[in-house]
């Protein structure tokens, strides 16, 4: 059971930010995975997975998206995650996450619970894991990288594998009312790809805070 949220708060942030801690504290259940998105993101993601068959997510961090999508996917679907847990990402300090091996054992851990869906993990950058794909998806999360040019590249590698009706939902690209704002590279990248030039076949399906989603149409 996890730590009540006062308790945590107490704690001093050299102890609370520190990776070995954090690991532990994943693997043990005394903390959950630092949530990243907010509750309407967090929903939005939900309603998205509902149905879906094959699924990839781009940058998992700690995991708390992840459990998301193992919670909302059905039982019987596929989830690929992507993250190359190389040196604790890109994000210094505070934002530095806990070790690979205790990101996977959470999010193994509550698919196993619940019977699924079964997860493959991808610890790899997005480009490499692109090489050489060849399965389907329908519901792929854009979510690494927050530059721009990373952020499109993600978008031209992965999208051609999108069958029609399926989405690709870019974390952190607009906004948000009560979301807060999002990053100026997946924004960007938003703004001119589906509000100013357009994508035949794609087109905004859903936003919500600082998530953007889009639909192939064709």
């Amino acid at each position: 059971m996890a730590l009540p949220k006062a308790l945590r708060r107490l704690t001093p942030d050299s102890l609370r930010e520190s990776g070995r801690l954090r690991a532990l504290a994943l693997r043990t259940r005394l903390i959950p995975p630092r949530t990243m998105h907010s509750e309407g993101e967090s929903a939005l993601l939900a309603e998205l997975a509902r149905g879906k068959r094959h699924t990839l997510e781009i940058g998992v961090y700690e995991g708390s998206s992840a459990l998301v999508l193992v919670d909302a996917l059905p039982p019987d679907s596929e989830l690929h995650l992507v993250e190359p847990f190389a040196g604790g990402g890109p994000w210094p300090g505070v934002m530095s996450p806990a070790d690979e091996g205790a990101t996977r054992s959470v999010i193994d851990r509550a698919a196993r619970k619940r019977g699924g869906p079964l997860v493959h993990w991808h610890v790899a950058l997005s480009e490499q894991a692109a090489q050489g794909w060849s399965q389907p998806l329908d519901f792929v999360f854009i979510d690494g990288d927050h530059s721009e040019q990373a952020c499109l590249l993600d978008w031209e590698l992965w999208n051609g594998h999108v069958e029609p009706g399926g989405v690709v939902a870019f974390h952190d690209a607009r906004v948000g009312k009560e979301g807060g704002w999002g990053d100026d590279g997946p924004t960007a990248v938003v703004d001119r790809l589906f509000r100013r030039e357009g994508v035949p076949g794609w087109e905004i399906a859903a936003e919500r805070d600082t998530l953007v989603a889009v639909v192939r149409s064709s």
